[in-house]
């Protein structure tokens, strides 16, 4: 394809914008990413399209230049005000970066442009959902019912919004539909994992332990279920599964600070306080503003004066 591409624009002597963005398209799939921007641009420079600005912004993120793709969509927004994929880029790179609040503006700003955009929705959505509002949650995620939107990640998110807003009624029956719509095992899992949360909460250890249990049969490497079923264990007094767990579980995911702030407790409660006192720095590592990872840190340097 590249060869051919390079024959065709030869041939209209370079002249041709829609050759160089084909050629730019070969060099991105090949990971010759200056290449490709190189290409991009020049087709830029010949016809200002909203297309070509799009793959170039793609190219930047996989360069690990966010800052330069955001600069690239707003220049591009100057020239072609509203354009729903241009502000839909930028929103997306604020929550690759974590700037949730930035990200939830630029998606109202798309609904503004197209008000029946399923991303924007759903990403409000969680944006309220994680800010402590899942009653507004809901009303997004019903929206999305309306539209037509019919998938397993729907009905999980439904499901979670209804539980934590108190509407137990549709909590079990949304899980339900979820399981039935799950594609892969991933999905499966996922809603078994929440499953498991919604049993915690009304108290239902048993129904708890069998989630997440039914969360590793379909996906083996979930770490958050390794952590919550060692808790679950610690709790029954099964202190050598629970290490178990929550070693497979830092071990999975190393940036998640509750295994290792869970595994800390547990080893101090059986008097390892060594390997306590690495976990708990561990933890701190992961997530620095945590308290009780800071108090058991200060209790434990008072055990080792005192030693």
């Amino acid at each position: 394809a590249l060869d051919l591409a390079a024959l065709a624009t030869e041939h209209a002597q370079f002249k041709d914008w829609w050759w160089k963005v084909q050629i730019g398209k070969c060099y991105y799939r090949l990971g010759l990413y200056r290449e490709a921007e190189k290409q991009f641009k020049s087709a830029l420079k010949q016809q200002d399209m909203v297309d070509t600005i799009l793959y170039l912004a793609k190219v930047y993120v996989r360069l690990d230049q966010p800052v330069t793709a955001l600069n690239l969509f707003k220049q591009g927004l100057d020239r072609f005000p509203g354009e729903v994929t241009l502000i839909c880029g930028i929103a997306r790179i604020y929550e690759e970066m974590n700037n949730i609040s930035s990200a939830a503006e630029y998606y109202k700003d798309v609904l503004k442009q197209d008000n029946t955009h399923v991303e924007a929705i759903a990403c409000i959505g969680s944006n309220h959902f994680y800010s402590d509002q899942p009653e507004i949650a809901l009303r997004f995620y019903r929206r999305l019912l309306q539209m037509g939107v019919y998938n397993c990640q729907l009905f999980n998110n439904l499901g979670l919004c209804c539980f934590y807003a108190q509407q137990y009624d549709m909590t079990l029956s949304s899980f339900e539909r979820a399981l039935f719509l799950a594609e892969n095992e991933e999905e499966t899992a996922d809603v078994w994992y929440n499953l498991g949360h919604v049993a915690v909460g009304i108290g239902d250890l048993n129904l708890a332990y069998q989630c997440f249990r039914l969360t590793l049969v379909n996906n083996n490497d979930h770490a958050e279920a390794y952590n919550n079923l060692a808790v679950l264990e610690m709790r029954k007094g099964h202190i050598e599964q629970a290490r178990a767990l929550l070693q497979t579980a830092s071990s999975l995911a190393p940036h998640m600070y509750e295994p290792h702030f869970n595994f800390a407790i547990l080893s101090e409660k059986i008097g390892d306080l060594q390997r306590s006192y690495t976990a708990a720095q561990k933890s701190e590592e992961a997530f620095p503003g945590h308290v009780d990872t800071q108090q058991l840190i200060k209790q434990l340097k008072q055990h080792f004066a005192m030693l």
